[in-house]
């Protein structure tokens, strides 16, 4: 069992930056891929970056790749998602969650946390 705890949402004006933070509760020595997806309103749950156990590997979608940046603190169990230049479209909640192997496919992701509110003011 996985829990999974995000902060840092909050509202900013176009071109703004925010942190997002997911803190993990978890057995010592389990590895996991850590994802971020988000969702807006009447829209699908999309991939947004994932990173390896290591943080040696990483992947971003599209759409957020030379904007958003994706680390981790295994240590700490606690994972970041730094987001620059901030567009009205990535207005959405964001999600954290957990899966066994790197992976876009949000279905693949065993545990989530309850998400947190991004909104970006144009």
């Amino acid at each position: 069992q996985v829990q999974l705890v995000e902060s840092g949402g909050g509202m900013v004006q176009a071109g703004g930056s925010l942190r997002l933070s997911c803190s993990a509760s978890a057995r010592t020595g389990i590895r996991y891929v850590l994802g971020w997806f988000r969702q807006a309103p009447g829209q699908e749950r999309k991939f947004v970056a994932a990173i390896s156990w290591s943080g040696g590997s990483t992947d971003y979608a599209d759409s957020v790749k030379g904007r958003f940046d994706i680390s981790r603190n295994s240590a700490k169990n606690t994972a970041y998602l730094q987001m620059n230049s901030l567009k009205p479209e990535d207005t959405a909640v964001y999600f954290c969650a957990v899966a066994h192997q790197a992976t876009r496919k949000g279905a693949r992701y065993a545990y989530w946390g309850q998400g947190t509110q991004v909104t970006v003011a144009s």
